[in-house]
């Protein structure tokens, strides 16, 4: 068995460099953000990823079916202009023109049962009172649940900015709150799990109340346009991979693809030796060994726990304690034009949302950087259905997700109606997120650890948010800022709220 090397040049063993050195493991977008706050600080970083790209779980592949070659994003991911921490990342890679806001927050919202059409909206009043010509004419709560619905959110913003992890907060659910503010069970249906489960992951009676409280005051009650949805018109490996791993390599950070990290070990001066096995196999064989006086761990928590040398965290099993949540995302091709606007919200059916990402799969031609290639109708319509907190349908064949959703999508779009299908598969991730159970908020650690130059990064540690991308640029800025300033070269924060 060939030993694993060291090299010197890049371990600084040689050359006289004082600069610090940096290992962050973990390609996502905790980590990415992490590595470039690190070396745009001086420090020499190496990041190390497990698959063959970057971007954690907001990926893209290719497909050849029935519909030709497309370009596949794993999952929808939307963002919010409150996202701040994402918004500087897209920045930073040079691709905000790439992922758009709208001018306004505007979300139709299709009743199957009722065959009605309403929209969430916002207009340029302050808040609160720019949601409430909105909430007003919402043809989906009756008068009185509208009135009821006015006074909880203001409930909701009375709580303050307290921590989400609060006892107070965290271990209460958002159902028992909602039912005590006098919401009925179609207002939660139709307005607050509508908003919730796109958000955390979850139905209202599994999640915290102190996160359902951080996501309505920041996202609706915190400045009129925080709620306003941004998305990805090109496919999100082009920003997270490509991109991303472009302004890296610019930035001086040595990527390290298809390499798994085995272990840390501290040397006697203080110094973190990282093993790394490398290659498609990762067979032990052939690696290296990294030596870097700060490490941050941007892995899901389960991985973090595998690799924190002991003593770092002083309950460690907590890791293990935190949950994960499903994300199941039905894709469908249709021959014909069938959704006549980028996106619908659903009530009255199984199907949660559904996303129009012709454009940005190639359907028609090569995806670009103008989003895609033919319109929407002259090669046919690429549909996506997400649903999420899919714990009951995350097992579910693809055949039987075809009979369950075909006609539901014919009910709520006519022209699906007569409309052939050319492709139909599923994308399940398992662990999508991290679960946002009542009692979470006491088990997310934050990003200094009780192991000098070891930090944690991830959406799943304590950064006030949900699973979001957001949460987890949030966290690789935490992580760098802390880093920083253990090896003395504090910087300031890019931006002040976001870590």
């Amino acid at each position: 068995m060939t030993a694993p090397r060291t090299d010197p040049r890049r371990d600084g063993a040689s050359g006289g460099d004082p600069a610090p050195r940096a290992v962050v493991v973990g390609g996502g977008l905790a980590g990415v953000t992490a590595a470039l706050r690190l070396a745009d600080a001086g420090v020499r970083t190496t990041l190390v990823e497990a698959r063959p790209r970057l971007g954690g779980l907001a990926f893209s592949f290719r497909r050849t079916g029935g519909a030709g070659e497309l370009t596949v994003d794993n999952g929808h991911h939307v963002y919010l202009r409150c996202c701040t921490a994402y918004r500087w990342f897209l920045e930073r890679i040079g691709a905000s023109a790439l992922a758009p806001l709208q001018r306004r927050l505007d979300v139709p919202v299709f009743d199957a049962r009722r065959r009605r059409l309403g929209r969430l909206r916002r207009t340029g009043l302050p808040v609160p009172l720019h949601l409430a010509p909105g909430l007003a004419a919402y043809p989906h709560l009756s008068p009185a649940e509208r009135v009821l619905a006015g006074r909880a959110a203001l409930a909701l913003k009375r709580l303050g900015t307290v921590d989400p992890a609060d006892p107070a907060l965290d271990g209460t659910d958002f159902a028992s709150w909602l039912r005590r503010h006098g919401q009925s069970p179609r207002a939660v249906r139709a307005l607050w799990d509508l908003v919730g489960v796109a958000t955390l992951n979850a139905r209202a009676q599994d999640v915290s109340l102190g996160l359902a409280a951080m996501v309505f005051r920041t996202g609706l009650l915190s400045d009129p346009g925080a709620a306003d949805i941004g998305w990805s018109r090109v496919p999100l490996g082009r920003l997270h991979d490509e991109l991303a791993g472009a302004v890296l390599e610019k930035a001086g950070v040595r990527v390290v693809r298809q390499g798994r990290v085995r272990a840390l070990r501290r040397e006697p001066d203080g110094a973190w030796r990282v093993p790394v096995d490398s290659g498609p196999h990762r067979s032990g064989e052939a690696g290296e060994t990294l030596t870097a006086e700060t490490v941050v761990l941007a892995v899901p928590q389960r991985e973090a726990h595998r690799l924190l040398p002991e003593g770092a965290l002083s309950r460690p099993e907590r890791l293990l304690e935190i949950g994960d949540a499903p994300i199941l995302n039905v894709h469908v091709v249709y021959d014909r034009k069938v959704l006549h606007r980028p996106f619908l919200a659903a009530l009255g059916t199984p199907v949660q949302w559904i996303f129009d990402r012709t454009e940005a799969s190639g359907l028609g031609g090569p995806a670009g950087e103008g989003g895609g290639g033919g319109a929407a109708g002259e090669e046919g319509q690429y549909l996506v259905v997400s649903q999420s907190a899919a714990q009951d349908e995350i097992g579910v064949p693809a055949a039987v997700l075809r009979e369950r959703y075909l006609p539901e999508l014919a009910r709520l779009l006519p022209a699906a109606r007569g409309a052939r299908v050319r492709d139909f598969f599923v994308t399940r991730e398992r662990a999508a997120t991290f679960a946002p159970v009542p009692g979470v908020g006491r088990l997310r650690p934050g990003a200094r650890t009780e192991a000098p130059g070891v930090w944690l990064a991830g959406a799943w540690t304590a950064t006030g948010w949900p699973a979001t991308m957001e949460g987890a640029v949030r966290s690789g800025l935490t992580a760098a800022r802390e880093a920083l300033a253990a090896l003395g070269r504090p910087q300031d924060d890019v931006l002040p709220e976001a870590a």
